[in-house]
């Protein structure tokens, strides 16, 4: 099952240091479940000014309650970088190369 993950940082004044002490851990799980083939592709949500505000990523797991685990376990949950996290399910297009 593919899976778009809208996740939005907490709005205090410390919310960018949380999200920058824990940015190294959280890419380094990116790159982990990218070599395993879950991670599709992502990155930060900027607002107008260019600030990190959040994270978008397309991932695909076999069911709901895993994609759970992985997003219970990322640095940024447990961080408390991420106030927010919407998940819909969708039909990533693969085009044939």
């Amino acid at each position: 099952m593919h899976f778009v993950v809208t996740a939005y940082d907490y709005t205090d004044e410390e919310a960018i240091i949380r999200r920058l002490d824990n940015r190294d851990a959280h890419l380094n799980g990116l790159e982990k479940i990218s070599k395993e083939g879950i991670f599709k592709s992502g990155g930060a949500i900027l607002d107008k000014n260019g600030k990190m505000v959040g994270s978008s990523v397309h991932v695909e797991f076999p069911n709901i309650d895993l994609l759970n685990e992985w997003l219970n376990n990322d640095p940024y949950m447990i961080g408390k970088v991420w106030e927010k996290i919407e998940v819909q399910e969708v039909k990533l297009f693969k085009p044939e190369i």
